[in-house]
């Protein structure tokens, strides 16, 4: 059975999901576009994918009473 890791738990929020991407690669200065990004480097989507993770902990402790 193939595991697909990119399958969100909740489809509905896949405009959101792909706005908050969006916004991650505009902080880290990478030039995200709509559709296709297979052109950029390793260093460029982990970039974008620490900056997500980055956001959503900041998100989480603002939540729940914690520090920024």
């Amino acid at each position: 059975m193939a595991n697909n890791s990119n399958r969100l738990l909740v489809p509905q929020a896949r405009a959101a999901m792909d706005t908050f991407k969006m916004e991650a690669a505009s902080e880290v200065g990478v030039n995200l576009k709509q559709g296709y990004n297979g052109d950029l480097t390793s260093r460029q989507a982990g970039s974008i994918g620490g900056q997500m993770v980055k956001k959503m902990i900041q998100s989480y402790e603002q939540q729940h009473g914690g520090t920024q």
